[in-house]
């Protein structure tokens, strides 16, 4: 089987592609896993783009943080996002992806919150759903849809509905409060 020919209408196309991602805050390793683009010619283009070069270091391979109390009402909002929006709308995944985490940062923007959910740690959270690392659960008490290990259990309650004892209680600015 032979390569396929190189196209400069496609290249032009990963470019455009990669430096979306790179002004949604996207990391290297996201760069690389959805472009066909080298490299070296991703590191050129973030650092054309970006003014510095991108951070080092693996990214997080954890669940844990999208389970933590406010981690995970945003991560809940993105997902409920990204999932209504897959059903409804035919887009690529990067495009998918691209068009919830504007739908997030909208939201969160409007609530006057501080957006915890970064691009690159939106993208994981798609990767582990499709994983079957995480899932949505049903809140029973609220009906709504969390993010929640595979096998929770069938009366679960989100953090909105039964909040961990310190929660909402940040002077931070931007932060979740609860009244």
């Amino acid at each position: 089987m032979s390569a396929p020919a190189k196209s400069v209408l496609n290249e032009s196309k990963q470019i455009a592609r990669a430096a979306m991602l790179i002004e949604m805050g996207a990391r290297m390793q996201v760069l690389e896993s959805e472009t066909t683009l080298s490299y070296e010619r991703l590191i050129r283009l973030y650092k054309e783009i970006a003014g510095k070069s991108p951070s080092k270091g693996q990214l997080p391979f954890s669940t844990d943080w999208f389970l933590t109390w406010q981690e995970n009402i945003h991560s809940s909002l993105f997902l409920n996002i990204y999932e209504y929006l897959s059903k409804g709308v035919s887009l690529d995944s990067v495009e998918l992806l691209t068009k919830a985490y504007r739908l997030y940062n909208e939201q969160v923007a409007a609530a006057e919150i501080e957006p915890l959910l970064s691009f690159t740690r939106a993208w994981r959270l798609v990767k582990f759903v499709d994983a079957g690392m995480l899932t949505r659960t049903k809140c029973s008490q609220c009906g709504g849809q969390f993010v929640t290990e595979l096998y929770e259990n069938r009366h679960y309650t989100c953090g909105l509905c039964n909040p961990p004892a310190r929660a909402g209680k940040s002077k931070s600015a931007g932060a979740l409060t609860l009244h």
